[in-house]
């Protein structure tokens, strides 16, 4: 079971929510896998989500269909997603804690379902993550804004792709396809006074800015540790 942080986390606030994988242990091989975690945060969100993901996944695929339907219009949720990002080593989310204790439980049931699975399909035993998650509290809209940013640009700051948009394991392409994208796990609807057009263009314009620092500090871990 992974141990989080027993932090106060305050309903109504906004968190820069981190975890990372043990050692950098790669715990996001493949397509399925990346997209087991996005289904897992599309139902971990709500409280009424208390399934276990592997017998959830035996069941008819019209029922679980009919059961994340029910859960997402009528469930209570536990936190509102605002921006993620899985990476091949570590996730990041951008939370708003909609119930008391949310984000600890939401962040709970994710890390401790995907651990599970992932250990049951690669054979292996023992905890996956290095910590349960770190979280910094948002103190401002501005800072809301340039997180989502920061979030978005990790897979163009890691080298994994050249264009933000090209990574389909984040909520980038919910902020630029707006309503073409089918399915919707961030609420922000209002939350930003700003378009699709300017916001890509608003991430571009910090794309190899953020690169760059990217690879200072990857040099700068290497000559310490070598």
């Amino acid at each position: 079971m992974v141990t989080v942080r027993e932090d106060y986390l305050a309903n109504d606030h906004y968190y820069h929510i981190y975890s990372r994988s043990i050692a950098k242990y790669v715990v996001f091989n493949d397509g399925r896998e990346f997209s087991r975690m996005i289904e897992l945060i599309d139902l971990c969100r709500f409280k009424e989500f208390n399934y276990k993901f592997s017998r959830f996944k035996k069941l008819q695929l019209s029922t679980q269909l009919e059961i994340a339907l029910l859960i997402k219009e009528t469930g209570t949720p536990l936190v509102e997603i605002v921006a993620y990002c899985i990476m091949p080593t570590h996730i990041h989310f951008l939370l708003k804690q909609a119930a008391e204790d949310g984000v600890t439980k939401f962040m709970s049931k994710v890390l401790n379902s995907y651990s599970k699975s992932f250990n049951t399909s690669h054979a292996r035993s023992g905890p996956l993550w290095s910590s349960g998650f770190k979280n910094i509290m948002v103190r401002s809209d501005e800072q809301l804004l340039h997180l989502t940013r920061y979030i978005h640009l990790n897979p163009t700051s890691a080298g994994l792709v050249n264009k933000p948009e090209d990574w389909i394991y984040s909520s980038y392409r919910e902020y630029i396809d707006g309503d073409k994208f089918k399915n919707h796990i961030c609420q922000n609807d209002g939350l930003f006074d700003i378009s699709a057009k300017k916001y890509r263009q608003f991430v571009n314009d910090r794309k190899a800015y953020q690169r760059d620092l990217a690879s200072i500090k990857s040099l700068l871990i290497d000559n310490y540790t070598g």
